[in-house]
């Protein structure tokens, strides 16, 4: 059984104040949702459903699907050919330092680690070159307590 350690007591990570997160949700317009599983059971599928009837642009980003949700899925954040206001995350660790690098080279300015994507190199990576990061939150709990 895994143990889930809230990002305030991840050690070497800062989370980011509340305001920042607040505005952050209120200034993103669109959202590439890397690692969005077209089964409509699944997290993913679940939180961007949740964003689109909130009224952001969702982006999906999945190398096995053409489409999910009826827009066009990309294969890695730099197949996007336009701006993207923040990379939502939800896949295994292991593999977000290439996301990170990715939404570097392509200068989208937010990254947002779901719960339990936990990458404290990426996450110091990223923060290094300017992005604004979220790591170990659920962006859809985090838009419903804004929202209240």
């Amino acid at each position: 059984m895994r143990v889930r350690i809230p990002s305030c007591e991840l050690p070497d990570y800062d989370a980011p104040p509340p305001a920042m997160v607040t505005d952050l949700l209120r200034r993103a317009r669109t959202i590439a949702v890397v690692g969005l599983s077209p089964k409509d059971t699944r997290d993913s599928h679940r939180v961007a459903r949740y964003l689109l009837e909130q009224g952001y642009a969702i982006v999906p980003v999945n190398p096995g699907q053409k489409e999910i949700l009826g827009r066009t899925c990309y294969r890695s954040l730099m197949e996007i050919p336009f701006p993207v206001d923040l990379v939502n995350v939800f896949m295994n660790p292991s593999r977000v330092e290439m996301v990170v690098a990715q939404s570097i080279e392509k200068g989208f300015p937010a990254i947002w680690l779901q719960l339990g994507v936990i990458h404290l190199e990426a996450a110091r990576k990223a923060t290094n070159a300017g992005l604004q990061v979220v790591m170990d939150r659920c962006i859809m709990t985090d838009h419903m307590r804004m929202a209240s």
